[in-house]
């Protein structure tokens, strides 16, 4: 849409330049000096085709020089049209094209994000006019008209600027919101398949319970808290648990060991080689320790990615647990 309406802009620009320069052409009045008004009709074509299309495909705002150039020329062509006529001609229909053309002109200058410029050709063009027209028959024969054309480009300009900014900042909230809605998917079904894991689990001790209306023998209760305690880490615990994790919890509980499971996000920004990693070096810390309760955490912080206390059981004398094992496991490691 971009190329389209700048091919359309472009073309509407030359046309113009084009029509300005074909009234010069249309003498009614003998010249005085008519090579000075070719020059000033030549002088004007090539300045303002190189204002509309010099890098305009790589780049909005026109260049420094062509800027420059501009400006000479809304000064230099005014000049030489009126030089090229006599006193009595000068306001004939074709022998003021100048102030449409540099107009115009402009035009282009606020469209190429050069409006200091524009402002500047619009002084000279009012200088040099009125002093051989005079102000007043300059403001009647367009010379308002060009300020009002330059006015309603620039607005037109302004508001284009706007829409676009308020363009590209609704395609980047368009683009936040797909990202988390895939990411709010992407959890949901990992939710879902842990949930069917566990179940998958905890059905047959489940069933066995409801058809035994809860009369188990010691094992059968036995599998039944390890199948609940493995729904429960499924839910509270995913990023956690890989196979050699769960393996590790079962045993422990089989021990004897409360085994309580936390995850609070601490792996969410972990690479998955060194997710590997952390599991594995769990795995380890549960199966090798001594203690009758285990709390493992995985909380957000920028350098532990999972805590593991080990509580020793105090006996009847106190109501405290001592301390019986303490391991950080670094979110960033040897890989």
């Amino acid at each position: 849409m971009n190329r389209t309406v700048r091919s359309v802009a472009t073309s509407l620009a030359i046309g113009f330049a084009m029509y300005f320069a074909a009234r010069a052409l249309a003498w009614t009045r003998p010249l005085d000096a008519p090579l000075l008004m070719i020059a000033a009709i030549v002088l004007y074509l090539l300045v303002v085709n190189i204002a509309i299309l010099w890098q305009s495909d790589t780049t909005v705002r026109m260049p420094m020089w062509v800027a420059v150039a501009c400006a000479g020329t809304s000064v230099a062509v005014p000049s030489l049209a009126s030089h090229s006529l006599a006193d009595g001609s000068r306001t004939a229909p074709f022998a003021t094209w100048y102030i449409g053309a540099i107009g115009a002109l402009a035009i282009v200058c606020v469209v190429r994000r050069r409006l200091a410029v524009a402002a500047i050709s619009l002084v000279g063009l009012t200088t040099v006019s009125s002093l051989h027209l005079g102000f007043l028959p300059a403001l009647s024969l367009g010379l308002v008209g060009s300020y009002m054309w330059v006015l309603v480009a620039w607005l037109l300009v302004l508001f284009w600027d706007r829409a676009i900014r308020d363009t590209e900042r609704l395609a980047d909230i368009q683009q936040a919101v797909s990202a988390w809605h895939a990411t709010q998917q992407v959890r949901q079904r990992e939710r879902r398949l842990r949930t069917q894991f566990a179940l998958a689990v905890a059905g047959p001790v489940l069933g066995r319970v409801v058809a035994a209306h809860g009369a188990l023998t010691e094992d059968e209760r036995l599998e039944a808290r390890l199948a609940e305690g493995r729904l429960r880490d499924e839910l509270r615990g995913a990023s956690l648990l890989n196979d050699a994790v769960r393996d590790a919890i079962a045993d422990a509980r089989r021990r004897g060991v409360a085994v309580t499971v936390f995850d609070e996000g601490g792996l969410d920004d972990v690479g998955e080689r060194r997710r590997v990693r952390i599991r594995d070096e769990l795995a380890e810390v549960i199966t090798t320790t001594h203690a009758d309760r285990l709390i493992i955490r995985a909380a957000r912080d920028e350098t532990t990615a999972v805590t593991v206390v080990g509580r020793a059981s105090g006996g009847p004398a106190t109501d405290d647990d001592d301390v019986d094992l303490y391991r950080e496991i670094p979110r960033i490691g040897e890989d």
